[in-house]
């Protein structure tokens, strides 16, 4: 095996990892970002969520329903919610 193709493989294999850790990252973040006191932050973990449906996703909107005071998040959670609970059915 060339040298070249070591590297590129190498780099291949550590851009995988880091592309790894990168996403549980964000998948962390999105979900502590349901709770903030920012709602651009709020709408954006909404996003991510509505993306990754089950039934342990539709019980932390539940509760985010419940604590949400704006109108316009909650309506949108409400929604997420209802398409998951059909596609979950």
């Amino acid at each position: 095996m060339s040298t070249r193709l070591k590297v590129l493989l190498t780099a291949l294999g550590l851009g995988v990892v880091v592309g790894v850790v990168l996403a549980q990252q964000s998948i962390n973040r999105y979900r502590r970002a349901l709770f903030s006191g920012r709602p651009l932050k709020r709408l954006s973990a909404l996003g991510y969520l509505s993306a990754h449906p089950s039934v342990e996703t539709v019980r932390l909107l539940r509760d985010y329903i419940a604590w949400e005071q704006q109108p316009m998040l909650r309506r949108r959670a409400e929604t997420i919610a209802r398409r998951m609970e059909t596609k979950l059915a």
